[in-house]
């Protein structure tokens, strides 16, 4: 939802298919921010995002607990490092995710309207799911070894590092293909989640700007000619497009960390496809402590990142002049 919330942000958003080698060093210049910003956000609530995967997984040192019961657990049993494990993998991949996803948006966003003729929301939804597709694919492999330190507790440690966790998983686990079990629920689960997020905050900022631009937009302070949503309008829309998008696809996003975790999972052999995956954890655990379990950390973790993400990446937008 963050990266959702920001590419949509198009005031006068360069053309990146097109550029001339004379300003690609500008706009790469200015991917580089919008990475950042991602790091800062999954900065700020990669505490949520492991007691997500601890609960989704249901690890059994706290398969018993709650979310806020397993947020005050964790840094009684590991430290408050331990709220951050899977932290160091989770920011090489958001760098180039982050980057990929913003790029690529504005890539297909052009070749959808060329090619295709399709313009206006329709557009921004094919473009959304298209490119959060390809960011994920790109880095999934990160997003494996991140889930698997991230599962891990306090005196059970299987990988000892990224490095480790990369040599063990290829090794061990079928080569280069290994690192790719959970991708086909990914894939289904994020052309709802980015097309939705896209959708939902193109159209709420379009129609916020057209029928209550006095009160919900502003002049971009680096260009007046530029209306601009109000900060915290900015952020109530991104939390709601997030939130509409995440509780459609939650339960493949559950399914994907259970295929991910594989041999770590005693129940594994049970979690080998997409389909008998998401029947299996219906069959053991239900709908809201199976497939929505961990839902409303999504929920939670919403408001901080759309905070943080949003914050950056306008202060960077207008102090490149880019507006």
């Amino acid at each position: 939802s963050i990266a959702s919330a920001l590419v949509t942000s198009q005031e006068a958003e360069p053309s990146l298919p097109y550029l001339s080698s004379t300003y690609a060093p500008e706009f790469l210049h200015f991917y580089s921010w919008k990475g950042i910003a991602g790091c800062c956000a999954k900065t700020t609530i990669a505490p949520l995002d492991r007691v997500k995967i601890l609960l989704q997984a249901h690890n059994h040192h706290y398969k018993h607990l709650g979310v806020f019961s397993t947020l005050c657990a964790v840094p009684k049993k590991e430290g408050y490092l331990g709220l951050y494990k899977g932290n160091g993998a989770m920011m090489i991949r958001i760098f180039p995710y982050g980057a990929i996803q913003f790029m690529a948006f504005d890539q297909y966003k052009k070749v959808i309207k060329k090619q295709l003729g399709i313009s206006g929301h329709v557009h921004q939804l094919m473009a959304g799911s298209m490119a959060g597709i390809t960011a994920v694919i790109c880095t999934y492999p990160l997003d494996m070894v991140r889930v698997r330190l991230a599962f891990q507790v306090k005196g059970e440690h299987k990988y000892m590092g990224i490095i480790h966790a990369f040599k063990m998983i290829y090794t061990k686990e079928g080569g280069f293909p290994g690192f790719y079990r959970g991708l086909m629920p990914t894939v289904v689960g994020m052309a709802p989640y980015a097309g939705f997020s896209f959708f939902t905050f193109g159209t709420l900022k379009s129609i916020g700007l057209a029928q209550a631009p006095n009160l919900l937009g502003r002049p971009s302070l680096d260009n007046p000619d530029v209306l601009v949503l109000k900060t915290h309008v900015n952020l109530l829309c991104g939390g709601i497009a997030g939130a509409i998008a995440q509780t459609i696809s939650y339960p493949l996003d559950v399914t994907r960390r259970r295929m991910q975790l594989g041999a770590v999972l005693p129940d594994s052999d049970k979690c080998l496809t997409m389909v008998q995956t998401l029947k299996y954890v219906y069959q053991q655990h239900g709908i809201r402590r199976g497939l929505y379990r961990g839902l409303s950390l999504n929920y939670i973790r919403c408001i901080p990142s759309q905070a943080v993400a949003f914050t950056t990446y306008e202060l960077m937008k207008q102090f490149l002049h880019l507006n």
